[in-house]
């Protein structure tokens, strides 16, 4: 360590854990870990009032009901709630375009669990409620806007250098800034991906007639078209189009791009017409070689970045959250460095195969269904009648939606990390 460094040293702040990135993933990991009393220091790049407009991100997300417990222990709900809408019931169909579904379909209702499957909110509005939630927390510092610059590994600390001069010393340094994570990208983590040959194309839709909490997906041979319920009539488009076809799409005039909408809505919620901006995201997968590096741990979007076809995207980075906050606030009650190899060993292990196994299914669930190939139709066809038919794999299938098999973090559970 040379003299400016040691200098820098001597007046860094000083934290238990740094997270880099303060987004849904990001502000979560942090409420938990200070709400388990480690100081825990929040740094993102854009300020509050970006990421807040309507129009910065018109997305929506689907919260699994394990997620949504674990909102109601960080008291994250308490603001979230009026906002969300619960989904009642999905329904599944394989269609082409302009033609009626097929027979065959999977419904999930939501009385055969006793709680609604999960509920929709718009990140504007996850996001609010974070903000809201992490002022109760004397132990929680959000530093934004600033980024981490630089990120340097001691013996026993992680430093980090901020865009605006500061230097933080931290036990742990956690990289959730994103898919194209510049932490993940300065730990010398390295991934594995590729780009999926369509467009997810986000917009809002107001309809005559109510949703009833019913979410839609049908799976047409370009790729998964969602209709997903949101607060009064109105439903969030999430249409998976070509990626060479998709930039017609986007700039169609608003008739000729609600007439497009009717088309693959139907007709079961009357007359529609698109509300708002409409987005485009190109739709890629990734997965990083590794979970963690000395006193460096990644979770959300710098970990895995999955197709959007299951709405399971910011679970799996909620997930993360909750195992990683678990694990450091155990070691921590236990007396032991929160950022040795070993603490963050555990995390790995527990978090790589669960993030590897539903990435490869909404993989392959992409593959099967985004195409008009005869024979996999019939046989995707025929497997949503057998699920739909068959009550335990019924059921089996809508706890896994829920978020809510496997080796569960104690916050998917509604209890204190």
């Amino acid at each position: 360590m040379n003299k400016d460094e040691r200098q820098a040293m001597k007046h860094a702040e000083k934290a238990d854990v740094l997270v880099a990135g303060g987004g849904m993933v990001g502000l979560t990991l942090g409420l938990a870990l200070a709400q388990g009393g480690l100081k825990t220091v929040v740094v993102d790049a854009l300020a509050k009032s970006a990421v807040l407009d309507a129009k910065f991100d018109g997305r929506v997300s689907a919260l699994s009901y394990s997620s949504v417990r674990m909102f109601r222990a960080l008291g994250v709900w308490a603001h979230l709630a009026q906002w969300s809408q619960p989904i009642n019931d999905i329904l599944v169909t394989d269609a082409r375009l302009g033609e009626a579904p097929s027979p065959f379909s999977l419904h999930f209702d939501h009385r055969e669990i006793g709680e609604p499957m999960g509920h929709i909110a718009e990140n504007r509005h996850i996001r609010a409620s974070l903000f809201e939630a992490a002022k109760s927390h004397p132990q929680l510092s959000l530093i934004a806007p600033a980024s981490v610059t630089d990120l340097q590994s001691e013996d026993a600390w992680a430093v980090a250098a901020l865009s605006d001069g500061r230097t933080i010393r931290a036990s742990l340094a956690v990289a959730a800034d994103g898919r194209e994570s510049p932490m993940r990208e300065k730990m010398g983590i390295g991934v594995v991906g590729w780009s999926y040959p369509q467009t997810g194309i986000v917009a809002t839709v107001g309809h005559e007639r109510p949703h009833n909490g019913t979410a839609y997906e049908h799976f047409m041979p370009s790729g998964p078209f969602a209709i997903l319920p949101m607060t009064g009539n109105r439903s969030s488009l999430v249409w998976t189009e070509r990626r060479e076809l998709a930039p017609r799409m986007m700039q169609l005039p608003d008739d000729e791009f609600d007439s497009e909408i009717a088309r693959r809505f139907g007709g079961h919620l009357g007359a529609t017409k698109s509300v708002g901006p409409r987005w485009s995201y190109p739709l890629r997968f990734h997965l990083a070689r590794d979970y963690v590096a000395a006193r460096f741990a990644l979770a959300g979007d710098a970990a895995h970045g999955i197709h959007p076809i299951a709405g399971q995207g910011l679970n799996l980075g909620l997930k993360d959250a909750a195992a990683l906050a678990e694990t450091v606030l155990d070691s921590a009650r236990l007396g032991m460095d929160i950022g040795n190899a070993e603490t963050l060993g555990r995390y790995a292990r527990w978090r790589r195969f669960d993030s590897f196994s539903l990435a490869a299914a909404t993989d392959a669930l992409n593959r099967l269904f985004s195409n008009d190939i005869p024979p996999l139709r019939l046989a995707r066809d025929v497997g949503l009648g057998i699920v739909d038919a068959i009550g335990p794999l019924r059921r089996f299938f809508m706890r896994h939606a829920g978020g809510d098999v496997g080796k569960l973090p104690r916050l998917l559970k509604g209890e204190a990390a």
